[in-house]
């Protein structure tokens, strides 16, 4: 009972300390797992092999992937790739249909880029497009927004995703596989409830620039294939290493399979990707890769997200050695909660403390030292569990989440708009996508 008192006042504390007082989750969640191992009466040697082991071991596998990730989307953003994915979308689904290719393209963006640029970044393409479609920006927005959310929460190489499945051992590629069936429900959801329910709010788009002014700013932008390639290409080559290392060799034995096994490591097939990347400016200029250029800018954004998940995994470690599993797994198989528990304590964790990335890695970090205990040991168990954890991730985005104020200030809405529709929005799409992930487990597991 002891250890499971400390584990609830550990999240408590991380909850409150990085809500009211504003501590930095990386500094929560290193005292927490310090303040762990001393409460729960670990030796001291152990308690500072158990941080050490469990932050490097956690950078080792997924540093280098945060950070070319980071890259990437930089790139993206500040050669205006994004913008030329829009106007393509646009093009396939149509003028009156600005929802749709907003939630997709969302979709696509979160990817590489965190959700709050994403939004600032194509928030004037939002707004000219609603003003020429002559419809309320509510339903786009809040589209964006929930697009943005769906990937950022659920889709490797964003960071949460990623780290959970560094902390759970978990296969990426397969990760990305059941993230993807699920995201698919997910934005089906983000569609209905931006075109049923949130466009009905009419808020006047007013867009900061017109559209003459983004098609005068796109001009030196690569072009759509371009602008997906590095995207597309690291997932692709993820995904293919993961069924080239099914028992049954699809994609062959030999050469082939050792030279997929290679590109398709996150760290190679995500500096692939960072290729790629580099050549979306229309004119590359050296300093674009120095310290003040695009990768300064990148590397400074990519430094906070490998320290919060670092912790993470020494808290997870802390957890692990503590001999906590055998109590609080078999306290849980009791209430039989089975595959909603990493949900459950993901939705409490972003509604209480606001960050999806810092709800993923503590829960991931919680879930590791009981996946043996509670079944979870094949590897779709292992992806579902974190498709689970995303899903509790995005449950709910409201008054201490800075993606709320990012959606609302930059779409002209007030605070009780922001909650019917954003808020409510996130809590549809993580319910939606939990569901989906309870009839996997039910049917396949």
């Amino acid at each position: 009972m002891l250890l499971i008192i400390l584990l609830l006042v550990s999240v408590l504390f991380i909850v409150i300390s990085t809500t009211k007082f504003k501590l930095h989750p990386f500094i929560a969640l290193l005292l927490a797992a310090i303040g762990f191992g001393l409460f729960s009466g670990m030796p001291l040697p152990e308690i500072v092999k158990s941080v050490n082991n469990g932050f490097g071991t956690t950078i080792g596998y997924i540093g280098i992937v945060i950070v070319a990730g980071c890259i990437i989307g930089t790139f993206l953003e500040e050669s205006g790739g994004a913008y030329i994915m829009a106007q393509k979308l646009m093009k396939l689904v149509g003028e009156k249909h600005v929802p749709l290719a907003m939630v997709i393209l969302g979709y696509f963006v979160s990817i590489p880029v965190y959700a709050d640029s994403g939004f600032v970044v194509l928030s004037p393409l939002n707004k000219a497009l609603s003003k020429k479609a002559k419809i309320s920006l509510a339903g786009p927005a809040i589209a964006l927004g929930l697009g943005l959310t769906i990937t950022h929460c659920l889709i490797p190489p964003t960071p949460g995703p990623i780290a959970a499945a560094g902390i759970l051992e978990a296969d990426i590629g397969l990760v990305i596989i059941v993230g993807g069936v699920v995201s698919l429900f997910a934005v089906i959801a983000a569609w209905i409830f931006a075109t049923k329910f949130a466009s009905k709010v009419f808020i006047d788009p007013n867009p900061d620039k017109s559209e003459e002014e983004i098609i005068e700013q796109v001009k030196e932008a690569p072009s759509a294939v371009k602008a997906f390639i590095p995207i597309v290409i690291p997932l692709l080559l993820i995904v293919l290493k993961s069924l080239s290392d099914f028992p049954t060799n699809p994609l062959g034995t030999g050469f082939i399979k050792t030279l997929f096994g290679f590109i398709g490591e996150p760290v190679i097939a995500l500096i692939i990707g960072v290729f790629f990347a580099f050549q979306l400016p229309k004119k590359f200029e050296r300093s674009m890769l120095s310290t003040t250029g695009w990768v300064g800018k990148a590397l400074l954004s990519s430094a906070v997200i490998i320290l919060i998940t670092g912790a993470g995994g020494a808290f997870g470690m802390v957890l692990r050695n503590s001999g906590i599993a055998d109590i609080l797994g078999s306290s849980l198989s009791e209430i039989n909660l089975s595959i909603w528990l990493p949900f459950i304590i993901a939705a409490s964790l972003k509604s209480a403390q606001g960050s999806s990335t810092v709800a993923v890695i503590t829960t991931a970090s919680i879930m590791a030292p009981l996946m043996l205990i509670l079944g979870f040991d094949s590897p779709l168990e292992k992806a579902l569990v974190i498709s689970a954890i995303g899903a509790g991730s995005m449950v709910v985005s409201q008054l201490n989440d800075s993606f709320f104020w990012v959606v609302t200030q930059f779409s002209n809405m007030n605070v009780k708009t922001g909650l019917k529709l954003h808020t409510l929005g996130t809590l549809v799409c993580g319910s939606t996508s939990m569901l989906v992930v309870w009839m996997i487990h039910l049917l396949f597991c």
